[in-house]
């Protein structure tokens, strides 16, 4: 019964989601209150309704329901409970579900929200705002219903599930998904907000201090679901690696770019009111990437780890979803946008220059890495030949567009607004020019001279630190103040400024992981127990091997001994895990970091003469990768409590 609940509130909250998307667009263009005030009912309506809907098959996974089909076919009693619920998004159709939800939640935020993030907005610009999110809602809501039904009953009922994907079965892909989507989804607020500009013919700085929010808070949350993405990629699969450009972590990499992009034009047009046109366009395009994500994820053209579906009906009709609300956009914006004309002017070298400069560059590498991912796929629909598009190409055409960026990012955040100073710049950042030599410098002797590119690459992850230190320095004018003079200052700093630092800073931390790959060592052998390896100075000592058993799959447990010379570094435990059931085998790497060097070693599988395959690496600075993103995060989280977005628009309105 409560599974039909669940169906019956889904159906509902298509019919609410309807009139959302159009009741308050009539209210707006006729200036009526009532109608536009149904927007927010209509808003929360459907929020409620989808919690009805995602409760009553959360209830299903958690009591093992195997009368309905998802469950079935994604859960199993002997679970427990964090798979049973991370079952529920682990497959298309819950997926799915999580996805409108979500959308329902940010439309419910958007609706209820204070100062903050819309709470003085305008009748008509939330009226229209929140039409454009039940659009969005109508459209993944009748593809759910119409081939993507998550209640389906199962007959006969089978006595037991088949189980959770065994790859998936681990904490980090439990919380994957729901950062992914809170970012996917969240830029659907931006969007809408951009709709809604194009249809009222107006951008100003207020629409920006609206829209930076809900953009900054998006991208908090798809940093973090990218992260917790590589880092499973990094201790479960086995290979070693963080980053393959699979086209499903491009389709995650290519709204985060062009968010970035966002996050800084907006600033623009807050700060000078300028760059409206270009504003909105990224707005649109960094959703419609989210679209193109969930096209490729769902529409059985790709194989991945990633892809749930197979169906090419779902394919066909997210298709038409793409072209009616990428297409209807664009059309929209073609029309509009010529009107959106900006009022300030700006010298080339200024504040406003470089974030031009970084929207350029960022745009660009976006298009590199769409282009990389979507050739393939179109040569093979137009009976090309099978091609696959991976390192090299995104090597050599992606970091050559980061390089300039990362080394404009400091002195572009020191130039002053409209008209800069770079020469007096670059003369501010002496202590960064001398960081990055001494990095650089210190790198080359201890890697005897090692690939100069990580060298490179570890002095400008330097000079990025450098600078991120000297323009906060120059804020609290620390070195022309006294101390405490200094200290006032910085708790007088807007927090938007220090969530900026910070967010630098982190990046800084990713580019230096990234940069010190090429300095990994690796080995792979072919050993007994009792057998031993050597790695880059360590000796493995294979000393064991245990077999448990689980009440659902199998574990051989390795013992290896790490020694460097006569002293013992570590005991490590990788495993190797067979599930019976689904004739499947799973890798879980032993990893022992001190924060500069990872020793990760993973278990393959055994010969016919019970040797076992040991792939080990020494991996240094690898964690720095995950770690900066968490810090470029805490970076947006610090600039969302920045008093400016709960009191500045109404400050800002007073004084009008």
């Amino acid at each position: 019964m409560i599974v039909e609940l669940g169906h019956f509130a889904l159906v509902l909250a298509l019919f609410v989601a309807l009139a959302q998307s159009v009741l308050p667009l009539v209210g707006a263009a006729r200036e009526h209150a009532g109608l536009m005030g149904f927007a927010r009912a209509a808003a929360l309506a459907q929020l409620l309704l989808l919690v009805v809907a995602m409760g009553a098959l959360m209830e299903a996974y958690v009591v093992s329901d195997f009368s309905v089909l998802n469950v079935v076919q994604n859960s199993a009693s002997t679970k427990p409970l964090l798979y049973k619920v991370a079952g529920l998004w682990s497959n298309h159709e819950g997926s799915m579900l999580l996805w409108v939800f979500v959308l329902a939640l940010v439309g419910g935020a958007l609706a209820i929200s204070g100062g903050r993030a819309g709470g003085n907005l305008p009748p008509a610009l939330r009226a229209r705002v929140l039409a454009v999110q039940g659009m969005i809602g109508v459209g993944f809501l009748l593809f759910i219903l119409l081939t993507s039904n998550p209640f389906l009953r199962a007959l006969p009922v089978p006595p037991e599930g088949r189980g959770l994907n065994p790859v998936l079965q681990d904490p980090g892909l439990a919380f994957h998904p729901p950062f992914l989507y809170l970012g996917y989804v969240g830029f659907s607020v931006a969007f809408s907000f951009a709709v809604a500009a194009l249809i009222e013919g107006r951008v100003d700085a207020a629409w920006a201090r609206w829209v930076r929010p809900w953009s900054l808070a998006s991208w908090c949350a798809l940093t973090v679901g990218i992260a917790l993405g590589s880092y499973w990629s990094y201790y479960t699969l086995g290979w070693g690696g963080w980053w393959f450009w699979d086209p499903v972590e491009n389709a995650s990499l290519m709204p985060w770019i062009l968010g970035t992009a966002l996050i800084h034009s907006s600033i623009v047009v807050e700060k000078r009111d300028t760059m409206k046109a270009w504003t909105v366009l990224l707005a649109i395009l960094t959703f419609s990437l989210s679209l193109i994500g969930t096209f490729l994820v769902r529409s059985g053209v790709l194989s991945s780890v990633h892809a749930f579906a197979t169906d090419p009906r779902r394919g066909v009709f997210i298709l038409g979803l793409l072209a009616a609300a990428i297409g209807g956009s664009l059309t929209l914006y073609a029309l509009r946008a010529p009107s959106l004309r900006g009022g300030g002017l700006f010298a080339p070298v200024s504040r406003e220059g470089a974030l031009v400069l970084n929207n350029l560059l960022l745009s660009c590498a976006c298009g590199t890495v769409l282009v990389g991912t979507l050739y393939p796929l179109f040569l093979d629909a137009v009976g090309g030949p099978k091609i696959s598009v991976g390192f090299p190409f995104f090597n050599e055409t992606f970091v050559p567009l980061m390089v300039p960026l990362l080394v404009a990012l400091g002195p572009g955040a020191m130039l002053a607004w409209k008209r800069g100073d770079l020469p007096g710049v670059l003369q501010r950042l002496w202590a960064a020019f001398a960081l990055a030599a001494l990095v650089g410098l210190g790198a080359f002797w201890a890697t005897h001279g090692g690939p100069i590119l990580a060298v490179l690459g570890l002095a400008l992850a330097a000079w990025m630190v450098g600078g991120v230190l000297a323009e906060l320095a120059e804020r609290l004018r620390l070195f022309r103040l006294p101390l405490a003079a200094s200290w006032g200052r910085a708790r007088q700093l807007p927090r938007a400024a220090w969530g900026m630092s910070l967010a630098h800073f982190g990046l800084a931390l990713t580019v230096a992981g990234i940069a010190a790959s090429p300095f990994e060592h690796e080995t792979i052998a072919l050993i007994r127990p009792g057998g031993t390896a050597e790695l880059a100075g360590y000796t493995l000592e294979f000393t064991s091997l245990v077999r448990r058993q689980t009440p659902d799959h199998l574990i051989d447990d390795a013992t290896i001994v790490v020694r460097r010379g006569n002293e013992q570094v570590a005991v490590m435990h990788p495993q190797r895990r067979l599930f019976p059931q689904l004739q499947q085998t799973t890798s879980e790497t032993a990893i022992r970091t001190n924060g500069l060097v990872d020793l990760y070693i993973a278990l393959g599988d055994p010969d016919p003469s019970g040797a076992w395959t040991l792939r080990a690496y020494e991996k240094p600075l690898v964690s720095w990768i995950w770690l900066g993103a968490l810090v470029m995060a805490a970076g947006g989280v610090v600039s969302l409590s920045d008093r400016r977005w709960r009191v500045g628009l109404s400050a800002r309105r007073r004084r009008a």
